[in-house]
């Protein structure tokens, strides 16, 4: 989502934002901008079109300055047009448009008490010229000044309701930088005689290694060779306070395609690496231990009943499948909760609960609101699966489990997803044996499941032509329908999810035996209809749910174990798995609805990895 990168050196570093709103794009934005101190005013250039467009037009403007910010915006007040695109101004009392500017400043986040402070700022006489959220606190701060900037932002981050991260700086004090958070993630980079800001720290990478996340509340001062951060103090007062500088060695967005055409197929096709990276704690070990989730784990698990796990998107669905395996191996009451909704509803807590955050960034707003709202209702223990070792949702838990995927820069999610599930898993053999439900041989086969599943997913990963084979079909339809029953459903649902974020294809997804009860009604030869067909309990079942299919006219799409006995015919196509994995299927059974909703979206010509209107890192509500 939105990115912020500011410096303030000795040196030009227009090139050092723009390269780090390059490693930023992953993420997902509509418009991009900079904005410099230069020969005592404020200067910018903003765009609609791609960071190298903004690149070339700073270079043709001569944007040039050792002081300056940038930002790429994710729309939400206001559409994506240049007006609204970060850096915003603020011009002073009823200035024209155009007039020369006095304060500019960035912002990720979004300000729920905007429009009270718009009308305030309006009858003072400012001029709003954006559709934004964020020209209300670049008015504010400018309405507030009085000669120092770090005093303008204090009192104006105190006017704030919301989540925000923001840079901003000042006409009247070259080679100074002010930031500040609240709910949204800010870090400072300190490098050898300059600063910098960044809302990644992968924005930096190549630039400095040395980085401190600030903490909610924060305030940091950046100037000329030195630097310091102020938080408010129970007297309200801001007091200067000391945070950690660590050496950070963050991975830049700009990885290499290689044979690749995008991203999302190289991720794909990663897999088996980052599951044998994030297995690698358990590689060398003949039993499972809760020292894998943290030095605490064994007193934390000791002391809960039941879990609740919060998340959202994809992650929510692997928080789905866990449900399957935490209660049938590990006989713990499990509940799911999708984490932008958990905080606004009446739930009943119980300080016997292990809150688990799912997340592939760490920094997803509403998860993070979701395990604060947790724990401010009495739930203490927490525990995260989460792929950035550094992230706000790692600092936040008790417990983690860090899943090795790497830098995945698709926004449609992929290696991510099923490292989670790896995690997750994990989880649940570490709780069975702890609740005394996993005998020792049934550890020792589960262990020997998890180091073969590399394996097994680089045969899935083999099927690759036999689905684009399918996804020329499936490109010219616009609906399609996914069924799976079982530990199966929340992988149907994975599956849906894909295709319509990255193909646009309208998805659903039931469990087989739901059709009867409504969505039968949809079928016709129009409506493909995608099945996941494990040889388990409920094969049969399934089986019987196909016929329904069939005898409506409709196409079916199964993708089936070897041994399940499901054959190819009219309006029957079937993709053979390799073989059939038990409880550990869902993460090969995922993998070819991966690679069909990557090559349907292909096939009908789509931004694969930038698909419209989304976002990598969602950092606001």
């Amino acid at each position: 989502m939105c990115g912020i990168v500011g410096a303030v050196s000795a040196r030009n570093i227009v090139p050092i934002l723009v390269e780090g709103l390059k490693r930023l794009e992953y993420r997902g934005y509509d418009s991009c901008g900079v904005a410099v101190h230069q020969d005592g005013a404020l200067r910018r250039a903003r765009s609609t079109s791609r960071v190298a467009e903004l690149q070339a037009q700073a270079g043709e403007d001569g944007i040039a300055s050792g002081t300056g910010i940038a930002h790429t915006r994710w729309a939400t007040h206001g559409v994506p047009a240049v007006r609204n695109a970060h850096p915003h101004f603020s011009h002073g009392p009823n200035a024209a448009e155009g007039a020369p500017g006095r304060v500019a400043l960035v912002h990720n986040g979004i300000i729920e008490n905007h429009d009270e402070l718009r009308a305030e700022l309006q009858a003072r006489g400012y001029v709003f010229h954006s559709q934004t959220d964020t020209e209300v606190i670049c008015h504010l701060v400018d309405s507030l000044y009085d000669g120092d900037l770090l005093d303008a932002v204090q009192q104006a981050v105190g006017r704030l309701h919301g989540a925000y991260a923001i840079a901003v700086f000042h006409r009247d004090e070259p080679q100074r930088v002010v930031g500040a958070r609240e709910g949204s993630p800010l870090v400072l980079g300190v490098g050898e005689g300059e600063a910098f800001l960044a809302s990644d720290a992968m924005a930096l990478a190549g630039v400095t290694d040395q980085i401190c996340y600030l903490e909610e509340g924060d305030v940091v001062d950046l100037q000329l060779g030195k630097h310091w951060i102020t938080h408010k103090s129970e007297a309200g007062r801001f007091e200067q306070v000391t945070r950690e500088v660590k050496t950070v060695h963050a991975h830049s967005g700009a990885a290499e395609l290689g044979p690749y055409r995008h991203y999302m197929q190289k991720e794909i096709f990663e897999q088996p690496k980052a599951i044998a990276d994030t297995l690698d704690n358990v590689d060398d070990v003949s039993a499972i231990e809760p020292s894998l989730f943290g030095a605490r784990a064994a007193e934390v698990f000791s002391q809960i009943d039941r879990i609740l796990i919060l998340a959202c998107g994809t992650s929510y669905y692997s928080g789905s499948t866990a449900k399957y395996w935490l209660e049938s191996i590990a006989k713990i009451p499990t509940s799911v909760e999708i984490a932008s909704e958990y905080r606004y509803r009446d739930s009943v807590p119980d300080p016997r609960t292990l809150v688990v955050t799912i997340s592939q960034s760490g920094e997803t707003a509403d998860t993070l609101a979701a395990l604060k709202h947790a724990r401010s209702l009495g739930m203490p223990h927490s525990l995260t699966i989460c792929n950035v070792s550094t992230s706000a949702m790692v600092r936040e838990c008790a417990l983690a489990y860090i899943t090795r995927a790497g830098a995945e820069i698709g926004v449609a999610s992929t290696k991510a997803f099923t490292t989670q599930l790896v995690g997750l898993f994990l989880l649940t053999l570490t709780l069975a044996k702890l609740r005394g439900h996993l005998s020792a041989e049934s550890e020792a086969e589960h262990l020997k499941a998890l180091r073969h599943l590399p394996v097994a997913v680089q045969a899935v990963l083999a099927l690759e032509p036999q689905v684009v084979a399918w996804a020329e079909a499936f490109a010219r339809k616009e609906n399609a329908l996914f069924l799976g029953r079982g530990l199966h459903y929340p992988i149907a649902l994975e599956g849906a999810l894909k295709l319509k974020e990255i193909s646009y294809i309208h998805a659903e997804a039931y469990p087989a035996g739901e059709l009867k009860h409504g969505p039968l009604a949809l079928v016709t030869a129009e409506m493909p209809v995608v099945t996941v067909a494990p040889n388990d309990a409920l094969l049969e079942k399934l089986k019987s749910n196909l016929q329904e299919v069939r005898a409506r006219g409709g196409e079916l799409f199964v993708f089936a174990d070897a041994d399940s006995h499901i054959a190819s015919g009219e309006g029957l196509h079937v993709i053979r798995m390799p073989e059939h994995y038990g409880a550990l299927s869902p993460i090969l059974h995922v993998v070819p609805l991966q690679l069909l909703a990557y090559h349907t979206a292909c096939a009908r010509g789509t931004d694969v990895d930038k698909p419209r209107n989304l976002a990598k890192s969602v950092t606001v509500e």
